[in-house]
């Protein structure tokens, strides 16, 4: 089988519903549950913890006892149960249960995807990682802008039923043909303790990691209440999901060129320039709150988040074993992608209630801390070159 094919469609049919939850499910809990902003920041920050310790602790050690198919397909299924439980959830209590539930299997789905397709590098069936993760992107956009066109035409109850669509569509395509590599078992001879440990003990694993923390934690108050600020700045309901958007054409476009474009600059250099672009985005939105120069610096998402993910992969794959990619991606998910994004949505939801431009301003709590350590790495790189 063509498996650039499988893995593109796996990225899209995934992002589709990534599309959906990242940027409107703060707004279905606050506009259809009756959460108020604080109550819903401290539901997705716990939330954000528990993915943090599925991605952490649960994710490597299954991914020692099972096949990667196996995996996504039983997170899938986990996630469409959690869903239908989100009907009837309504106080929040329950809706935190509910949300805490979501997070242990939904968002597993996102290091098991890029766990598969390196496993496919190491084994020379993917040739092209940012050809096929341009797919996800492409579904994240398709998905958020028909979803807030149905916003704005049938209100936001749209945002829960889409997901259920989407999760029903990704499982389906989850059980059908999968290239063979991704069947087998794996057959690691160490505990994830062990490799966790190992990993901690490469000091190049160990900085590179700190700054793709501070990176992805600096997107807190964007991801949470992107939405909702946009509504507060009067941007069209209809008009908010081609604002969103934005951020991942750009994303799209630097997928489409990053193996071509940036294969030879050094994983240093493209964490430098992620961290400054990061900077000067959230720096950007506190000063100008209105719709056009948040939408411009939206472009600048191609750098804040996709550079960074990228550099982070590009140094996985270069110096990585492949037995501990699994536990580099869950270390990696649980870190950046949840802990560290945890912690920043509640300072972001403090400080939205205080003035909504200081929860974009206050991410700089995480960047300029990642220009610092983006200087230091590129000592320690070029030391070691």
């Amino acid at each position: 089988m063509n498996t650039q094919r499988w893995m593109s469609r796996q990225f899209f049919s995934f992002f589709v519903t990534w599309g959906v939850f990242l940027p409107y499910w703060t707004g279905w809990m606050i506009h259809i549950k009756g959460m108020t902003i604080s109550q819903t920041g401290l539901i997705m920050s716990l939330s954000l913890i528990a993915r943090g310790i599925s991605s952490l602790i649960v994710f490597p050690l299954l991914s020692g006892k099972f096949s990667s198919k196996t995996i996504l397909n039983g997170a899938s299924i986990g996630t469409l149960i959690v869903l239908f439980f989100c009907i009837p959830a309504s106080s929040f209590t329950s809706l935190l249960v509910v949300s805490i539930l979501l997070h242990v299997f939904y968002p597993t789905l996102m290091p098991a995807l890029d766990s598969a397709a390196g496993v496919l590098m190491k084994n020379n069936e993917l040739e092209n990682y940012g050809k096929s993760r341009l797919w996800g992107s492409v579904g994240f956009v398709l998905a958020g802008i028909i979803v807030a066109i149905f916003i704005d035409l049938m209100g936001d109850n749209v945002i829960l039923w889409a997901m259920l669509l989407g999760v029903i569509v990704f499982m389906i395509l989850g059980f059908m043909q999968t290239p063979n590599v991704l069947s087998k078992k794996s057959h690691r001879d160490q505990t994830i303790k062990g490799g966790m440990l190992k990993l901690f003990r490469n000091s190049h694993f160990v900085v590179v990691l700190a700054i793709v923390i501070l990176l992805q934690a600096s997107h807190a108050s964007y991801y949470n209440y992107g939405y909702i600020f946009l509504q507060e700045i009067h941007a069209p309901n209809y008009l908010i999901g081609f604002i969103i958007n934005i951020a991942v054409i750009a994303e799209i476009i630097f997928f489409a060129i990053a193996d071509r474009r940036f294969y030879k600059i050094s994983v240093a250099t493209l964490l430098t320039l992620a961290a400054l672009c990061s900077s000067i985005r959230w720096i950007i939105v506190f000063t100008f709150p209105n719709v056009i120069i948040f939408s411009i610096s939206q472009i600048l998402h191609a750098f804040s988040f996709a550079m960074a993910h990228y550099a982070f992969m590009k140094f996985l794959n270069k110096n990585i074993p492949y037995e501990q990619i699994p536990i580099a991606q869950g270390i990696y998910s649980g870190f950046a992608l949840s802990w560290g994004t945890a912690v920043f949505t509640i300072l972001g939801g403090y400080l939205y209630e205080i003035e909504s431009t200081y929860a974009f301003v206050g991410m700089l709590l995480c960047t300029i801390p990642a220009i610092l350590l983006s200087f230091a790495y590129r000592k320690l790189e070029h030391k070691t070159n």
